[in-house]
């Protein structure tokens, strides 16, 4: 009887020592990307490719063209393996290479490399395409902006079964996901979520543009998809940016007070900074969602 005692009290003991799995808290405390994720780490070096893909003129006469974006791959990349896999889009006078992921001394990739090499983040694939649909797509004026609305048949028939021919990512929608500056934000908000909640899961919108949709319009849109669960849903905006501050409050801030599918602190955040219409934002956003990303 006494064995038995010391044997029912270790397991107990046992039980209660094992680790709980916390909830992932989002990194709504980090307002400046430390130091050290910005300096190339020669030891995780990932790589960046660019690619070219055909897809059609979707604004216009829907003719056959070619088009171009860049991908960044992890350090070690292993094609035995199937990767999450980021779509990142730029703004509306910017284009494939507006994130600067070109090259080695690309920060979006620095932050990858070093954030990957300390295993704060599973490794995952990023392409950055350019985002109008059209044959004019090297057209980077604001008369040519109605070209983005279209992106979404190019992401659904084009891009994304070009990267899976290609590269060895999920074809799993809780594995992709897509993000985005000012008019990327607000292709983000309006096509990745409200058109294409069938192929993406996870969702940042930095700055989102005036164009993006209202929280109201935001849950009819996603009323028509059933059963389609958020994963997540990151927003970031700089206080004093007078571009996209107002309409992007409108478009998401107010999401949880109104659709039980975004939920403070589970799949949802809202971060403001002090900050304005630029890149302190955008590469802030990128590095607060690349750890909330796939979890």
């Amino acid at each position: 009887m006494k064995k038995l005692i010391l044997l029912l009290l270790a397991i107990i003991t046992i039980s209660s020592c094992k680790k709980q799995k916390e909830p992932f808290v989002p990194l709504n405390s980090i307002s400046e990307i430390p130091s050290a994720h910005k300096v190339i780490n020669k030891d995780a070096l990932g790589k960046i490719e660019k690619i070219s893909y055909t897809t059609k003129d979707y604004s216009g006469d829907q003719s056959e063209i070619t088009k171009h974006a860049y991908v960044y791959l992890p350090h070690n990349y292993d094609a035995s393996k199937k990767y999450p896999v980021l779509f990142l889009l730029h703004g509306v006078g910017g284009t494939e290479a507006e994130w600067q992921m070109t090259g080695q001394t690309s920060l979006v990739k620095i932050m990858m490399d070093n954030l990957i090499a300390e295993k704060l983040i599973e490794p995952f694939i990023i392409v950055t395409p350019n985002g109008r649909a059209s044959k004019n797509y090297n057209n980077i004026s604001f008369e040519n902006h109605q070209t983005f609305y279209k992106f979404g048949q190019e992401l659904r028939n084009d891009l994304i079964p070009f990267i899976e021919s290609k590269y060895s990512v999920s074809n799993n929608r809780d594995y992709r996901a897509v993000a985005g500056l000012s008019m990327g934000g607000m292709q983000t908000i309006n096509i990745g979520m409200c058109e294409c909640l069938d192929l993406f899961s996870y969702f940042g919108a930095f700055s989102a543009a005036p164009t993006s949709y209202n929280y109201s319009k935001i849950t009819r849109e996603l009323n028509k998809f059933e059963n389609l669960p958020i994963n997540y849903f990151y927003n970031i905006c700089g206080l004093q940016d007078s571009i996209a501050l107002s309409s992007a409050k409108n478009a998401a801030k107010l999401l949880p007070a109104f659709d039980k599918r975004f939920q403070i602190d589970k799949n949802f955040m809202w971060q403001e900074v002090n900050g304005v219409h630029d890149f302190n934002i955008w590469f802030l956003g990128f590095y607060n969602f690349s750890q909330i990303v796939f979890k």
